[in-house]
């Protein structure tokens, strides 16, 4: 055989392997968009994790419905994080490296948060989250990540007011050990000092099934108030002991711990009184009745209005940019959240308009979604509540 005839035949085969390869090639470019949601299905946060991934799952089936995203379908493939870094860590990387998603959506406990931001922002994969500890923006993380859920020192902060507005000189914070807990502890006692009360903090062991020592330890300072800083499960424990320890002072607690759940579990007489701090949703807006509609609820949790966000946010962000990738997402999520442009609450609103090549500012479920350079939400309400004869009653919205 000549060379001719054997470059002939390469370069025919050459040609042959390209046309056989191409139509995989053009099947990978109009597939599926994927997008993973990780979310506690179990653990601490197993009471909101199913609500997330199902708010997520079925708005993208309202935005497929009207035709997708650059005319292909979104797919949310779900996992769960078990509340728990390790199990988040390993299901983010089975999210990543096999179903080879472009985002992922809704992690919910700081600690898994913290664990996952490094591994998504190195695979250049777009995340969104709920977490609030205060730390989880500051990791390095070349701006793939944005969170909905005010930081821990606001909350903190919001705590402190709270408890003052209650007439507490003396604040204790009782908690576990979380990534969240010194931020928070920090802010509740610099607006508690300033007023001219003082604080006092104790952690505990969230494993335990009585905490009674710890109970007596905190009640030693004699707190006109306790502010509790940990999940329903151990919150539910320390709840107990304090009512069996006679404690007659003010209860405060976060809306994610202090919940339905944690009522139903305890006697009327034991929970009755406690206060809640929540971020609070956009009740109201078309956004927050779309989540209803979702769910077949009345009051949907802040965090699946959050995560309805999220997935509209990277939805239309990836339409200005006409690409599915993280770094797409990065680039123009602002652009559609913040930018200017006309006003919308769902993504198939927004898609119309920027495929007419309109400029759209996106308000959600949660709120405004405006979010700072490294990406924290720049502003929130708060959600103010008691539980009164076995119910969770609203206080005030502010």
């Amino acid at each position: 055989m000549t060379d001719i005839t054997r470059r002939h035949i390469l370069g025919t085969g050459i040609a042959f392997a390209s046309t056989v390869a191409m139509p995989a090639i053009l099947r990978a470019q109009t597939g599926p968009i994927k997008l993973g949601t990780l979310t506690p299905l179990t653990g601490s946060g197993g009471s909101y994790g199913p609500a997330m991934a199902d708010t997520v799952k079925k708005a993208a089936d309202d935005i497929n419905k009207a035709g997708g995203i650059l005319g292909r379908q979104l797919l949310i493939i779900s996992e769960d994080d078990q509340t728990s870094p390790e199990a988040g860590l390993r299901a983010a990387r089975k999210l990543i490296d096999i179903d080879k998603v472009s985002a992922i959506i809704g992690t919910w406990a700081s600690a898994v948060t913290t664990a996952v931001v490094p591994v998504c922002s190195q695979s250049g994969v777009f995340l969104s989250t709920v977490s609030g500890a205060e730390p989880i923006t500051l990791l390095p993380h070349q701006g793939f990540l944005i969170r909905t859920q005010p930081t821990t020192t606001l909350q903190g902060t919001k705590f402190g007011e709270f408890a003052l507005g209650a007439n507490a000189k003396t604040v204790a914070f009782v908690s576990p050990q979380t990534p969240f807990t010194e931020s928070q502890y920090a802010a509740l006692t610099k607006t508690v000092t300033a007023a001219g009360g003082k604080t006092t903090s104790l952690i505990y062991d969230d494993k335990k099934t009585t905490l009674r020592t710890e109970v007596d330890q905190v009640l030693r300072g004699k707190p006109d108030a306790i502010v509790m800083g940990g999940y329903t499960n151990d919150t539910a424990v320390l709840v107990r002991d304090l009512y069996r320890a006679n404690y007659r002072g003010s209860l405060f607690g976060f809306g994610y711990s202090v919940n339905k759940q944690l009522v139903d579990a305890l006697p009327a007489d034991v929970s009755e009184g406690i206060y809640t701090l929540s971020p609070s949703p956009a009740e109201g807006s078309n956004a927050y009745k779309n989540v209803a509609r979702l769910l077949g609820v009345d009051s949907p949790d802040t965090y699946s209005c959050q995560v309805y966000d999220h997935l509209n946010l990277i939805a239309m962000a990836m339409a200005v940019g006409k690409g599915d990738t993280g770094t797409i997402i990065k680039d123009n999520v602002r652009k559609v959240s913040q930018g200017g442009g006309e006003r919308v609450e769902t993504a198939v609103d927004g898609l119309k308009l920027i495929a007419d090549g309109k400029k759209v500012d996106y308000d959600g479920a949660s709120g405004p979604c405006d979010f700072t350079d490294i990406g924290d939400i720049t502003d929130a309400k708060f959600r103010y509540e008691q539980v009164k004869g076995g119910k969770i009653i609203l206080l005030k919205i502010a």
